[in-house]
């Protein structure tokens, strides 16, 4: 017998409030364009690049050339783009990638929407070690975090550093608990913002996420035990040789990594595979 889950009514409200953009809708300016608008110069800054930067070798600093996040935001979102309740600034890359990031996590770290390096003769790209990569172009632009102010940011790896950033819109936070009968936002809230942080930005669940590589997580969840998409998070070399899927950071503990895909197994193998 099957579990009763949500009804469809109550699933389609959810995925009504997944339209709630708006800002941007159109392409980002070009840099010369959006230098006009701020009126001012872009800046150098330095952080320790994740996707060059593996667990046990010596960190990869890179200085980069362009405009601190919150200015450019303001900009284009408008001056109350940070002061909706439980709102999320999505961007959106060329490749399908998708980032949803609190607009409050903008308030806590400093971030810079960047556009090319500071040695303007360096290509701008960077080598994925984390997906085997090599030269993937981070334009038009880049999102990096201050991780030399605030290095508790180094354990994150690259999850939030979207790269061939195209468009920015401005949302509702994304109601992804699509929840079991009888569970509680409180009992899966933090593995719902878990699948968010490390999950939807390639994948989906339901038609929501990232376009990158869009298989449905809820289903996929259910056709792999535990042992296996341990492997699948974990080492996805050894899972499937030759893919471009990161794991895990292994700038964490290791039992935070083995924790954070139990967590995630357990989460979407309780979630309701809606057409």
């Amino acid at each position: 017998m099957r579990t009763p889950y949500f009804s469809r009514l109550q699933a389609l409200l959810l995925g009504m409030a997944l339209c709630g953009v708006s800002a941007l809708a159109e392409p980002l300016p070009t840099p010369a364009a959006l230098q006009e608008l701020l009126k001012a110069p872009p800046q150098a800054v330095k952080v320790i690049e994740p996707h060059l930067s593996i667990q046990g070798e010596p960190s990869v600093q890179r200085a980069y050339l362009g405009y601190p996040a919150a200015q450019v935001l303001r900009q284009l979102l408008g001056v109350d783009w940070n002061k909706a309740p439980a709102s999320e600034i999505e961007f959106r890359a060329l490749d399908g990638f998708v980032a949803r990031i609190p607009a409050e996590r903008f308030a806590k770290y400093r971030a810079y929407l960047v556009f090319g390096l500071a040695d303007a003769k360096a290509p701008f790209s960077v080598d994925n070690k984390a997906q085997g990569e090599k030269d993937v172009p981070l334009g038009p632009y880049y999102l990096v975090w201050d991780n030399i102010a605030a290095p508790e940011l180094l354990a994150e790896g690259g999850a939030q550093w979207p790269y061939q950033v195209a468009q920015i819109s401005l949302r509702q936070a994304s109601p992804v608990v699509f929840l079991p009968a009888g569970m509680s936002s409180e009992q899966w809230g933090e593995q719902a913002a878990l699948v968010q942080k490390f999950c939807l930005s390639c994948h989906q669940i339901n038609g929501f996420g990232g376009d990158k590589m869009p298989l449905n997580l809820a289903v996929r969840a259910k056709l792999l035990d535990e042992r296996t998409w341990r492997v699948w998070l974990l080492t996805p070399q050894a899972f499937k040789p030759g893919t471009s899927m990161p794991a895990l950071p292994d700038s964490m503990a290791p039992a935070e990594r083995e924790a954070i895909a139990a967590k995630l197994h357990a989460y979407l193998k309780a979630l309701p595979v809606l057409p």
